[in-house]
């Protein structure tokens, strides 16, 4: 949530940026304002007649101590208006206060000044890209006839357990799955990431906390007897453990990790695009977070950038990086950048990981605060990132390590499967 002073002080500002998402923010970000100065001069008023009130109770007192008690019951008679008005006055100040925040829930982040102007994700700019596309062999197949192939990964069984996007995996798909997640871990681990093991499902709250409530609540499972909510990625539970809490400077920066399913009632399609493991309803992935001092959160964006840069290269599979466009920019994101990797067998492009700063706000949402060198309370910057969800890297590994006498595993991955091959 964007802060009211930021938006008052940088109208300009906002209204242009948020422009690059392809919204005329105008009418929003006046209305914001008039909201904000609304609310501030009841504040004014409450503050001024709160003050009155508890000027004549002492004034009552010094009456009565004097003798003077019709001059006091005078008095008190203003006193019972001013309370009727005090009253009315703190209703009507809650009233403003959240018709102001539900028009800030709204409000998306504002993007960084390098996010560049773009409708769909063909806007999106090309950053980096490494490693080789490999030749397969004539008859090669998409990773949905490998699955069926070679009895790893049964769809038509999810579907009869679950429903479409809830794939079961068997033999050395499943062996191969929790070996990428444990890979995973142990390079999070290593890089001074913290393992936590979080929960799967999350209050309304933390879905606020994070971004994912108001505005993608379509897109999450509810169970709406407990009013809890199947978590959409671990940012929303690993994020809310810093609700409402102040940190010492010395503590940042904090990184974190941890694996979870993910659960996401994403609107169904068709098409080779979501075919297999392209889209699922239900699919595992490790996140990595971070909360950062703002002078230093992008130069820790660049390394967690850099740290899924070393994950891909050890892989060994072709991939490129993309700054995302203002049109294809998630909701709370100020500068996101999506890995993508090539799968030789579908000739497409997959994207397998997005690392975002959300700046201050999700922050803002959270109440994530810091005390800064003044002594006083700063909001945090918080990012997270991907590294890595799991079907379209499996998907990758399988298509790409293809041969003819079966799937190669990456040697990288030998040691956690204890097989070299799928065969």
């Amino acid at each position: 949530m964007l802060q009211v002073p930021f938006i008052r002080e940088n109208k300009d500002l906002v209204i242009e940026r948020l422009a690059k998402r392809n919204i005329d923010a105008t009418q929003m970000i006046n209305d914001a304002i008039v909201l904000d100065e609304e609310r501030r001069a009841l504040q004014a008023e409450l503050d001024n007649s709160l003050s009155e009130s508890n000027t004549i109770s002492k004034e009552i007192g010094i009456l009565y101590k004097s003798g003077e008690a019709q001059k006091a019951t005078l008095l008190k008679e203003k006193t019972s208006l001013l309370k009727t008005t005090i009253e009315t006055l703190k209703v009507d100040l809650k009233t403003k206060a959240e018709a102001l925040n539900q028009l800030l829930y709204k409000i998306p982040n504002v993007p960084n000044a390098i996010v560049p102007k773009g409708n769909t994700d063909e806007d999106n700019e090309e950053t980096f890209r490494e490693g080789d596309v490999p030749v397969l062999h004539e008859g090669a197949l998409p990773h949905w006839e490998l699955a069926k192939k070679y009895d790893i990964i049964d769809f038509d069984l999810g579907n009869k357990i679950a429903g479409a996007g809830f794939p079961v995996y068997k033999g050395k798909g499943a062996r191969l799955q929790r070996a990428l997640i444990a890979y995973f871990l142990d390079k999070n681990t290593a890089a001074g990431y913290t393992e936590y093991q979080l929960p799967h499902l999350v209050n309304e709250a933390s879905g606020f906390g994070t971004g994912q409530l108001p505005d993608k609540e379509g897109q999450m499972y509810h169970v709406t007897e407990d009013n809890l909510y199947l978590i959409p990625t671990a940012e929303v539970p690993g994020t809310n453990i810093f609700r409402d809490v102040v940190l010492n400077e010395n503590e940042l920066p904090i990184g974190i990790t941890g694996y979870t399913p993910c659960f996401r009632r994403e609107a169904g399609s068709y098409g080779a695009h979501v075919r297999g493991l392209n889209r699922l309803h239900q699919f595992d992935k490790v996140e990595i977070l971070r909360v950062e001092h703002p002078s230093k959160s992008y130069e820790a964006l660049d390394g967690m950038v850099a740290h899924v840069k070393e994950i891909m290269k050890e892989l060994k599979l072709p991939y490129r990086i993309l700054r995302l466009c203002g049109g294809d920019l998630g909701f709370t994101s100020a500068l996101t950048y999506d890995f993508e990797l090539f799968s030789t067998a579908q000739d497409r492009w997959l994207e397998i990981s997005s690392i975002s700063n959300f700046e201050t706000f999700q922050a803002n949402r959270l109440k994530l605060r810091f005390k800064n060198s003044n002594g006083k309370n700063e909001l945090a910057h918080t990012l997270n990132g991907s590294s890595l969800a799991l079907p379209r890297v499996l998907a990758g590994i399988l298509e790409n390590y293809q041969t003819e006498e079966g799937i190669v595993i990456p040697d990288v991955l030998v040691p956690y499967t204890g097989f070299k091959m799928i065969d």
